[in-house]
């Protein structure tokens, strides 16, 4: 099978046709056709077997990842998903592989009215690149940068889930048997929290998905608003099966650390904390409130009201 027959077989039937797309998968470029008053946010991903997800991993598991994780960026900008791009590099031409992967892919897409609009196909280690992109409302969209001190830090869901999969998977840790697909779920099938970023369009001060671990995406946010923070260890939303499963410090540790999450860490000022907390009690998204931003420009953790040092780091893209 020829790359073209490739991409008409299998990445052409899609349930989605938006009408904002006026040329989508077929010619060199797609075009687009957005409302007046929007502002359009892009972003980039790429998942590689081995590094992002184990070699083992179900097609249509890394299907769903691959638009989840970017769906997870736009949902961390308050943006609505509309259209994305796909470059796939692939070992060989597996049929019944892409078949699932493509199921993975546009089960996600339907859901969030997302349309596949092109892409790329290339021979070699697996990997898939995804560019998705979203709209918003003229001058209203979350960034990291716009936290100020005093600000309270909230997170939704819970964390560390995924990394204790991970763990499983890779022999570190043992878990109950009848755990192991529930996490395994968290890890292969992340949720990207979409209407819970719009929601907090309204309220939140500045906004990051959970991709590389609690700290180190507190961090860049941190970073990128000048201030620090100090995380109440107490208040970090554990699941049953983490607390369950490992020594509290341990538990704490991965859901520091660990990444995969892809929930959304945010910040709102004291003012907009009760409105907040309404609106996503009837989004139906759980929030968590684990710290307060501060001037110190560093970041600082207590449990039981005494300060813990931690010596703690997310994922890492590149290590030395």
């Amino acid at each position: 099978m020829k790359e073209f027959e490739l991409i008409k077989h299998f990445f052409t039937k899609q349930a989605v046709k938006r009408k904002d797309v006026v040329l989508g998968i077929g010619d060199d470029c797609a075009v687009l056709s957005p409302i007046e008053s929007q502002n359009i946010v892009v972003t980039t991903d790429t998942l590689v077997a081995g590094v992002h997800f184990p070699f083992d991993t179900s097609p249509r598991a890394i299907g769903h990842k691959a638009v989840a994780v970017n769906l997870s960026d736009i949902a961390a900008m308050g943006a609505k998903p509309s259209w994305l791009s796909l470059a796939i590099t692939l070992p060989n031409i597996d049929e019944a592989w892409l078949i699932e992967f493509c199921e993975g892919v546009f089960e996600l897409c339907e859901f969030y009215n997302v349309e596949l609009i092109g892409g790329d196909t290339t021979q070699g280690p697996l990997s898939i690149t995804i560019t998705a992109q979203g709209l918003t409302p003229e001058g209203s969209y979350l960034s990291r940068s716009g936290a100020k001190s005093g600000d309270w830090i909230y997170v939704t869901g819970e964390l560390g889930d995924a990394a204790l999969a991970l763990q499983q998977i890779t022999g570190k840790v043992d878990i109950e048997p009848q755990f192991i697909d529930i996490i395994k779920n968290k890890l292969d099938y992340p949720k990207p929290r979409v209407l819970a970023g719009q929601t907090l369009r309204e309220y939140a001060s500045s906004a990051i998905d959970l991709s590389d671990g609690l700290i180190a995406d507190l961090g860049h946010l941190c970073q990128a608003s000048n201030v620090g923070a100090n995380i109440v260890l107490d208040a970090l939303p554990l699941s049953t099966i983490m607390r369950d499963s490992l020594l509290t410090d341990d538990a704490i540790t991965l859901a520091l650390s660990g990444g995969d999450d892809y929930e959304l860490l945010f910040t709102v000022s004291e003012d907009n904390k009760v409105g907040m907390e309404t609106a996503m009690s009837h989004a139906g998204t759980p929030v968590t409130c684990i710290g307060q931003l501060n001037a110190s420009q560093t970041i600082s953790t207590t449990l039981n009201n005494k300060p813990i040092p931690i010596n703690t780091a997310g994922f890492e893209h590149f290590s030395e």
